[in-house]
């Protein structure tokens, strides 16, 4: 584990990008295929089962080292990570002097670990003991991280999938494509991951290709272009992915590589009825056969997560794939042509389509709108047209593009509608973590309404609306920690309250009804575009003001 280890460190303290790359580039050339596949797995950020508990490592460290509660909590308060206290505590603890521990990360993960959660509450004490006196101390916090599954690195995907590729010397596109579909860590499929291009290797008949992702519309790259050259469609609100029917069987896949065929096996059904060697690449969204817009969010979460809907759930919201692009035909990659030429493949695919009432691509299978623009001139008109229609803005994409692979500027664009705002009273504040541990950064904000039962019109409170711990600079952060310490009312927990003094714009994507809220809405992607300083709070937005917008989104919701 020494060198994944170190390997860590250089990632955590390295800011630049070819320097990361270089890292991850020596660490995999160097790493026998069994601990690269297992720090592949770690750095692509792949979830873990946690093995042990946060809690259950700071009573080990408390016991062992005689420590009051009120002390270590103080700590944590100041490192902001349960892992790196106990490591830096470790002189507090006066262990018994160990051999070094030189097991391999494989070894670590698949054997070493397991085996330690599965011990019993005393002999998982003392191995965990045992194990801290044989590791330096940048080696306990790893270890630490890796039992609890907490561990994180600040690399992205992109950077590990071109290190990755420089190593295998093969292209980027094709190591993404590689990475698809879930990577299970071994030797052996490290080893394939890695292997020469080799146009006749079999490809697994699940494997989704890698998505192309559109970025944030820079207005000045359409200047001087033609509209003409441009597909303009609405920006659907529901979870992107690929709809994969091959060799007589169908997947459907989520963007974040989730295999989704039991939460949707109406879509399943859709993919039933396609011709083999098919790839669409599209948006599952719910919509109703005989409505011309979709359901907003809140219904397409009412089917997420469910592993096995009921048949009155599938009734209640039934899914639809809007169809955005055709990747694979007939066996055939497609990605490479032009998108307009993959436009009138997939069209026609849609026409040869059974049509009857009864078939399963009825209702289910949608094309995406392709919307009119004569000039530029036109865009923002058409874009605040987005929500009328059910949508949250706008796509644009070059007819003349291929299909790419991540995030590549220039020839698909989003041009998503302005965020509604609304200004809310700070209620709660608690401690962030990380470098902002010794901060409070995570805030709760509040509106006006109405109590329950009151009697004078004038009467109000404020009501818990949304969270947010985004918006804010670093002296703005530290000006504010120091504000809530001096105005704190009461504790609960880690939790402050505060005096309803400050007001803040919130800016956030969408609004849903919740039962779960005490407000009666839940708020989606809720961010701190501005401290409105100049506003008392007695000024601050209402409830009432917030279910007005509710009611644009959704005109049959109940107040």
């Amino acid at each position: 584990m020494h060198a994944f280890c170190a390997l860590f460190e250089t990632l955590d303290c390295s800011s630049g990008t070819n320097a990361r790359v270089d890292a991850l580039a020596g660490y995999f050339t160097a790493a026998p295929p069994a601990d690269g596949a297992w720090a592949l797995q770690l750095l692509l950020g792949k979830r873990r089962k946690r093995l042990l508990t946060g809690r259950r490592l700071r009573q080990v460290c408390l016991e062992a080292a005689g420590l009051p509660e009120w002390l270590f909590d103080a700590c944590h308060a100041q490192v902001g990570d349960s892992a790196e206290t106990i490591a830096l505590l470790l002189p507090q603890l006066a262990l018994p002097a160990a051999a070094p521990l030189g097991l391999p990360l494989h070894q670590w993960m698949a054997e070493r670990l397991p085996a330690l959660a599965a011990l019993e509450p005393d002999a998982q004490a003392a191995a965990v003991l045992a194990i801290w006196a044989a590791l330096p101390p940048a080696q306990v916090f790893l270890f630490n991280k890796l039992l609890t599954g907490g561990f994180r690195v600040g690399v992205s995907g992109g950077l590990v999938t071109r290190a990755l590729a420089r190593v295998a010397r093969v292209e980027e596109a094709e190591l993404a494509h590689r990475l698809m579909g879930g990577f299970e860590p071994s030797a052996a499929a490290f080893s394939a991951l890695l292997a020469p291009a080799n146009a006749d290797a079999a490809t697994p008949i699940s494997r989704p290709y890698p998505f192309f992702l559109a970025s944030p519309l820079e207005p000045g790259r359409l200047q001087g272009t033609d509209p003409a050259a441009w597909q303009v469609e609405w920006k659907w609100d529901g979870i992107r992915g690929q709809l994969i029917r091959r060799a007589g069987t169908t997947f459907l896949w989520s963007r974040g590589e989730e295999l989704i065929n039991d939460s949707f096996p109406d879509l399943v059904a859709l993919g039933d009825a396609l011709p083999d060697g098919t790839v669409l690449d599209g948006e599952v969204i719910i919509w109703r056969a005989e409505q011309e817009q979709p359901e907003p969010f809140a219904s397409l979460q009412r089917r997420l997560g469910r592993l096995k809907p009921g048949a009155a759930l599938v009734r209640e919201a039934p899914a639809a794939f809007v169809a955005y692009d055709l990747l694979e035909q007939g066996g055939r990659d497609r990605r490479p042509e032009p998108l307009r030429l993959r436009f009138a493949a997939l069209d026609a695919l849609q026409q040869a389509l059974p049509s009857a009432a009864d078939s399963p691509s009825a209702g289910r299978l949608r094309r995406s709108s392709r919307l009119p623009l004569p000039a530029w001139e036109a865009l923002e008109l058409l874009r605040q047209q987005a929500r009328a229609a059910g949508a949250e803005g706008l796509m644009l994409k070059a007819l003349d593009s291929p299909y790419l692979a991540g995030r590549r500027r220039g020839s698909w664009w989003k041009h998503k509608l302005e965020p509604w705002r609304l200004d809310a009273v700070l209620l709660y504040a608690q401690a962030g973590s990380g470098r902002r541990a010794n901060l409070f950064t995570d805030y709760t904000f509040g509106l006006w309404a109405k109590p329950a039962g009151a009697g004078d019109p004038a009467e109000r409170e404020l009501v818990s609306f949304a969270k947010a711990y985004s918006g804010l600079d670093d002296a703005e952060f530290t000006e504010l920690d120091r504000w809530i310490r001096r105005h704190t009312t009461e504790r609960f927990g880690p939790a402050r309250a505060v005096q309803p003094l400050q007001v803040f714009e919130l800016a956030f994507e969408g609004l849903q009804a919740s039962k779960r809220h005490k407000s009666g809405i839940a708020v989606r992607f809720p961010r701190i575009a501005r401290w409105r300083r100049d506003k008392p709070a007695a000024e601050a937005d209402t409830l009432e003001s917030a279910l007005a917008l509710l009611q644009t989104v959704d005109p049959d919701h109940d107040r």
